[in-house]
């Protein structure tokens, strides 16, 4: 109900739709290789107060890594940090959207995967140029649509 909800306001011609994600994405993206070992991506992270990060084989976007990737999958199953490549642990397949698209189709994107942030690629040489979360939606008067996104990717209370 909610996807069917937030397309509609897509279509619908309301200023979200109207909004590119360009205008609201975090430019300039700090990212890890993966060969990079978790420690150095735990440090960027800490560095920057961020909890997650794009892993680009040099110029190609290959997946991404995550502060729970580092503490819940790998530290929890004994892997050091120090010695442990980002490869190893970081989630393959990351969910993305163009800068070009309008907010209401990245909106619908985060609710079909359910993810709270999509790599964003420039659609002429499907380079990285930013990251768009659903804290971007909320701050950038797309309470609404943001809302939604949260309400479907979140678990459900028991």
């Amino acid at each position: 109900m909610k996807t069917k909800t937030t397309k509609a306001r897509a279509k619908s011609g309301g200023s979200a739709s109207r909004t590119k994600i360009r205008q609201l994405m975090t430019p300039n993206v700090v990212v890890v290789s993966p060969d990079d070992t978790l420690q150095s991506a735990a440090r960027k992270m800490q560095e920057r107060d961020i909890g997650f990060l794009p892993v680009c084989d040099g110029e190609r976007l290959i997946g991404t890594l995550s502060d729970r990737d580092i503490t819940v999958r790998a530290v929890a199953a004994g892997r050091d940090p120090k010695s442990t490549p980002v490869r190893e642990f970081a989630s393959p397949q990351p969910v993305w959207c163009f800068d070009d698209q309008d907010v209401g189709e990245a909106a619908q994107r985060m609710q079909e995967k359910q993810v709270r942030r999509l790599m964003v690629l420039r659609r002429e040489d499907k380079q990285l140029v930013g990251v768009v979360s659903l804290g971007d939606l909320a701050a950038n008067g797309t309470r609404e649509i943001s809302s939604e996104v949260l309400e479907s990717t979140s678990p459900a209370a028991d």
